[in-house]
């Protein structure tokens, strides 16, 4: 990209300070323009800012040259006053000296471009922007500081060593190379095979982590769902009432437990009825339970085992609920919690059993965790790719190299080695302006 670009890098509105980021090769002229003379690399100036017979403001200058900067151009930042008659006044006259407003993910696109980061390390960027809780930031930072480029990096390096054993084989036969040296490379691809498979084993731990963690209430009528849904998010979000059938669709709410973020959800009593707005809100609580992450099925004295038990799948959680009325039974197989949401019994020995559960289920593993389905869909192909080089290595060892060719292929694609350009559109358009 030859043309300079610049853009709002704080939101847009009345503020303290304004960021102006621009990229490109006329960044320097640009600056000279507006009356900042000889500019220091990276340090603060303040200048009084104008553009011509317009004075701008008086702002904070920041140079970097590149291609020691963030998009490996010449960039700069003017910190400017918040106000949006100063913003546009600014932009005027950056458009009068003849740059362009940048589109979403420019900057980090030309970031990529320019080598100064991977593709995954640029996902990791709009992941970083877009997280709201610990858990999503720190796997996100794990990610930009090149932790999954790292692991692609390794499965690649080893599949090239196996397809130079291979190559070597096919390309030398009249050389003074050992027998069979093709067959050689078997116990790495078997290695590679192993960790791959490890990698996409994980439970998609980094998508939910990323997206949000689903456990969905299920249980009888009347079990008091509800009633353990507010207390859960400390509101009065659902209607709670005798009536058996109240709650006739699902609710969400968005809660941040042990820093990850959760969806939780309250769903309609499972039974079978003949009010076609409940039964639909069975169906919806039903298909709800079954995409679940985790299921929390409360049962309250006197309940039967009813259809809930058809959903509860082994590692979820029975709460005993409505402790405060006598003891509900439990089902065999199921860890309990006994929980009274009107004398506040158990909820937070609920809260702390679901921040270790969210724990265990999102943090650790073997590998960094795979963050994105476009990556799990690389993996998946090289996977298969290697299994079958794997397969035909004894008996062709030309057929298995070219199956480790397209794994090595759609391992570079991940972090945007080759063949990326039509998924760079994909990419950046989630990223905001400004970055």
């Amino acid at each position: 990209m030859t043309d300079t670009v610049f853009a709002l890098a704080t939101p847009p509105g009345r503020g303290a300070i304004a960021v102006i980021r621009i990229s490109g090769p006329d960044t320097r002229r640009v600056l000279e323009a507006l009356g900042v003379d000889r500019p220091r690399p990276r340090a603060a100036l303040v200048r009084d800012l104008a553009h011509g017979a317009d004075h701008i403001d008086q702002g904070l200058v920041l140079w970097f040259p590149g291609p020691a900067s963030y998009t490996g151009e010449d960039c700069a930042e003017l910190q400017l006053h918040g106000g949006r008659a100063v913003v546009e006044a600014a932009g005027r006259a950056l458009l009068d000296l003849g740059l362009r407003l940048a589109e979403p993910g420019e900057f980090t696109r030309r970031a990529f471009e320019n080598g100064r980061m991977d593709l995954a390390q640029a996902e990791a960027v709009a992941d970083l922007i877009d997280a709201e809780t610990e858990g999503q930031a720190r796997q996100a930072l794990g990610q930009l500081g090149g932790a999954l480029s790292q692991v692609y990096a390794g499965f690649r390096a080893d599949l090239l060593r196996a397809l130079a054993l291979i190559e070597a084989e096919i390309d030398f036969p009249d050389e003074e190379v050992p027998d069979n040296l093709a067959r050689t490379a078997g116990p790495v691809l078997d290695g590679v095979i192993a960790r791959l498979e490890a990698a996409l084993a994980d439970g998609r731990r980094g998508e939910r982590v990323r997206q949000g963690y689903r456990i969905v209430l299920i249980g009888e009528t009347n079990a008091g769902k509800s009633s353990l849904f507010n207390a859960l998010v400390a509101r009065e979000a659902a209607i709670v009432t005798p009536i058996a059938g109240t709650t006739r669709d699902v609710l969400d709410a968005e809660l941040v437990i042990g820093g990850y973020a959760v969806t939780l959800s309250d769903t309609a009593g499972l039974r079978d009825s003949d009010d076609p707005v409940e039964a639909e809100g069975v169906r919806r609580a039903r298909a709800r339970a079954e995409g679940a992450d985790l299921r929390l099925w409360v049962r309250a004295p006197g309940d039967p085992a009813g259809t809930a038990a058809d959903y509860a799948r082994p590692g979820d959680l029975m709460i005993l609920n409505k402790a405060d009325l006598g003891a509900a039974e439990a089902a065999p197989g199921f860890e309990t919690l006994n929980v009274s949401t009107a004398e506040g019994r158990g909820l937070a020995e609920l809260h702390d059993w679901i921040a270790a559960r969210l724990a265990r289920d999102l943090s650790g593993g073997d590998f960094p965790a795979v963050t994105h389905e476009r990556h799990r869909r690389r993996l998946t192909e090289a996977l298969e790719a290697v299994r079958a080089g794997r397969a035909v290595l004894d008996r062709s060892p030309e057929m298995a190299g070219d199956d480790l060719r397209r794994a090595v292929e759609a391992l570079s694609r991940v972090t945007g080695g080759i063949g990326v350009e039509e998924i760079l559109g994909e990419v950046f358009a989630s990223f905001c302006i400004g970055k």
